[in-house]
């Protein structure tokens, strides 16, 4: 007798008069096995049965069966992705949830069905999330008479009982024994060694009953097989791998009694899905392969993540079902407590495309669905703004989404399989849409290039996993037979999958993504003479500036033109040639920002000079002008106007010079040969209104006349008085020091000797020829005898 057996006839009695329930039992108590079955005697119609796993279907259907007498697909069936196993008899079916939602295209209002059970609810994947909005509105709507009951080994009851309509809540304690957790300190030995040492422990303290390892997934579940193989063998245990890509057989041998004792390697299907008598130990890595999407293309993904302490506490739990049991976690208790208690929804997380085009083939939206969980509005965007790029949004697409969903693929890869049928290239279709959903790698690069990497990939050798989706997929879509490859067609088809996704190539690896930004061709792509590719997979990577393009595929560009021509613009603007070092015309068709096809010609003068004068003050204004005269010529109106001549020049100010006089030039070459010579500073003086031109010499002369008749220049710097330098000689008969700003700043004169070094600086030329004069003269006389130097000069 199973736990949730006294509680089976209170669940039936409560069915027949009410629509809803919420059950809540640990794992192991039997409800995936007991319950189901007992819903039979509500009606002569159908029961679903919810399963988040393709394992958990196929083996809970299979125990079912057994446990009647009958072969599965007679009263007990199974559906999942690619395989179903029923008959016109079945009754009772196990899916997995997105069959569910993809029954409910072709039969809306599931006639057929009287009951569905959301089996292990507590997972909360987006299918499942997504069958029970869809569900709830049938209810709603067109299906009052249809019963709903979530089922869960560890769920916060109350939120769902209350999305129900305050559905009855029933809870069955199973059985717990004594339980004894182990932490082990952090390790930087690989996984599989870990496992390895922890079963030596157990086996050193003697274990009583089965031991269940969980590991991520099937990589990490084959290597610990190899590393325990020799503990195994000397212990007299059988080591039994237990994942979702493995034959009926080979889970049958993990799962059902054995009479020598069992070390089952498995992923988290084993968590609460799949039950496993006789389990006395647990050895958990803490790790689980999550469903997760890749940013750029949005194909899914299992990403390695850190499981929450529910599901840790899950895991643990298996090992205390018939007996006192032990469960060793690989890594320390600080790392559990900062865990979160609970996996957040999928819903709030996931990449919602998949659902959007199931609801849009309905006629529906994601925004319009009463959701337990409401998804993020900006992942609601994205969704549907990929749809509009595949054309399956709105009433427009309606039909497209509709053809899209008839395959369980990413709305990615069913849009490609859709364009491939029309082209006739249905079969390579099927065979690059089941490569791409698999995940395949490249191989190491071959000597030659190719049109795209997707073709290699195709002549490649393939994983058995990935060769048995190829043949599912084919089976699904049915494809007329091939006569023969047309490459032009798939990869046009390729296009319509990831139209968001086109790059042109720039020189070498680099790209250009039509979205905007640079990317990086990996190398190991065969893509690698194409002007235009479709980037199918990027990866960001911290060690690489721009993101890496893992798998290209080359296209013409009319091929954009013929698919996408509302996405197509012309433009024209002006565009710096850099080698050249010219401003050029040039007229493109843009998709998104890469041209694909450009013409140049002489620009337009307006456009053209400002272009010319930007680049010229990137270059540095010290290609066209005397750094030094430039910087003169800036002090004296900045002096200028802080002695009344109007504003000073703002920082605009040279780059409005070089404006004005790239009016009607086109290239560097030109701008210099009027630049020089004084000709940007007299552009520069012309940035000045007439006023303060005409106070400019007034206040700030550039040239004063000495009583010799010498004229010299007058220096302006900034934050300095500004000064002027001559022979002693040419400033005899000057009594006063000369000064600017209308005589109210004095300059510092700077007295030279005839061989032009100095002997004076002063701005007070009177004291200059009364104090010091006499003795300067004196040292002059002797050393310049030929000089005259008068005893007066003033």
């Amino acid at each position: 007798m199973l736990p949730i057996d006294p509680l089976v006839p209170g669940i039936v009695a409560h069915l027949r008069s009410a629509h809803n329930l919420v059950l809540e039992a640990p794992a192991g108590a039997g409800k995936t096995t007991r319950v189901p079955p007992a819903l039979l005697e509500l009606s002569e119609r159908e029961v679903l049965v919810l399963e988040p796993r393709r394992l958990a279907a196929r083996l809970a259907a299979r125990f079912v069966a057994a446990a009647r007498g009958e072969a599965v697909g007679e009263t007990v069936g199974y559906q999942v992705r690619f395989e179903e196993i029923a008959s016109p008899r079945t009754r009772l079916r196990f899916v997995t949830e997105g069959v569910l939602t993809r029954r409910l295209l072709s039969d809306p209002a599931l006639e057929r069905v009287a009951c569905v059970v959301l089996d292990e609810f507590h997972e909360r994947h987006l299918e499942g999330d997504l069958a029970l909005a869809l569900l709830r509105g049938l209810q709603r709507t067109t299906r009052p008479d249809l019963r709903l009951v979530a089922m869960s080994a560890t769920l916060d009851a109350a939120p769902i009982a209350e999305y129900l309509g305050g559905a009855r809540v029933m809870r069955s304690e199973g059985r717990q024994y004594a339980l004894e957790i182990e932490y082990t300190p952090h390790s930087a030995a690989p996984l599989e060694q870990q496992v390895v040492g922890a079963l030596a422990r157990l086996a050193s303290r003697g274990i009583a009953g089965h031991v269940l390892v969980f590991l991520p997934g099937a990589a990490e579940i084959r290597r610990a097989q190899a590393a325990c193989a020799s503990l195994a063998q000397r212990n007299g245990w059988v080591l039994l791998p237990l994942h979702g890509d493995q034959s009926p057989e080979e889970q049958d041998r993990a799962v059902l009694p054995c009479e020598r004792r069992k070390v089952i390697l498995s992923t988290n299907v084993a968590e609460s899905s799949v039950t496993i008598d006789g389990v006395g130990a647990v050895i958990d890595s803490g790790l689980a392969r999550v469903a997760g999407h890749s940013p750029w293309s949005g194909l899914p993904t299992l990403q390695v993540a850190r499981i929450s302490q529910a599901s840790a506490n899950q895991r643990a739990g298996r090992a205390g079902r018939t007996g006192p049991g032990r469960a060793i976690r690989l890594y320390p208790l600080e790392d559990f407590v900062r865990r979160p208690a609970q996996d957040p929804p999928e819903v709030t997380r996931a990449d919602l495309a998949p659902a959007a085009v199931l609801l849009d083939a309905m006629g529906a939206r994601l925004d319009s669905l009463d959701w337990l969980d409401r998804p993020p509005a900006a992942a609601i965007e994205r969704a549907e703004e990929l749809l509009r790029q595949l054309g399956a949004f709105g009433p427009q697409g309606k039909n497209m989404a509709k053809e899209m969903a008839r395959y369980p693929l990413h709305p990615r890869l069913g849009r490609l399989i859709v364009e491939a049928r029309r082209r006739g290239v249905a079969e390579d279709g099927c065979t690059m849409a089941a490569l791409l959903s698999a995940g395949e790698r490249l191989p190491p690069r071959p000597d030659h290039a190719t049109r795209s990497d997707l073709l290699v990939l195709m002549e490649s050798p393939w994983e058995p996993p990935t060769a048995q989706m190829v043949r599912q997929i084919r089976r699904i879509v049915n494809p007329p037979r091939q006569k023969k490859r047309d490459e032009d067609g798939l990869l046009i088809s390729v296009l319509t999958a990831f139209p968001d996704r086109v790059a042109k190539r720039r020189q070498g690896n680099e790209l250009q993504l039509a979205a905007g930004g640079p990317a990086q061709l990996a190398p190991v792509s065969t893509v690698t003479a194409a002007g235009f590719v479709v980037a199918v997979e990027i990866e960001d990577r911290r060690d690489q500036k721009t993101p890496l393009v893992r798998l290209a595929s080359g296209i013409q560009p009319e091929w954009l033109l013929d698919l996408f021509p509302e996405r197509v613009r012309e433009i024209a603007r002006v565009d710096w040639n850099r080698p050249a070092e010219r401003v050029e015309s040039v007229s493109a068709l843009m998709f998104g920002e890469i041209a694909l096809e450009e013409s140049r010609r002489a620009p337009d003068p307006e456009p053209a000079a400002a272009l010319l004068a930007e680049k010229a003050v990137e270059a540095g204004v010290a290609r066209f002008a005397s750094a030094e005269e430039l910087d003169a010529f800036l002090a004296r109106v900045n002096f200028a106007a802080q002695h009344g001549s109007g504003a000073p020049l703002g920082g605009d100010a040279v780059e409005g010079a070089l404006r004005s006089l790239a009016t009607g030039l086109k290239s560097f070459a030109e701008l210099e040969a009027v630049a020089s010579g004084g000709g940007l500073l007299r552009a520069l003086e012309h940035q000045l209104t007439p006023q303060a031109r005409r106070l400019l010499d007034e206040i700030a002369p550039e040239r004063l006349r000495l009583p010799g008749g010498r004229q010299v220049r007058v220096h302006y710097e900034a934050n300095q008085p500004p000064w002027i330098a001559s022979r002693l000689q040419d400033f005899f008969g000057m009594r006063e020091t000369p000064a600017v700003a209308r005589g109210a700043v004095p300059l510092v004169v700077r007295l030279l000797a005839p061989n032009q070094r100095p002997v004076q600086m002063t701005s007070d030329l009177a004291g200059f020829w009364q104090r010091l004069y006499p003795q300067v003269r004196k040292e002059l006389a002797r050393r310049y005898p030929k000089h005259a130097w008068p005893e007066k000069p003033g």
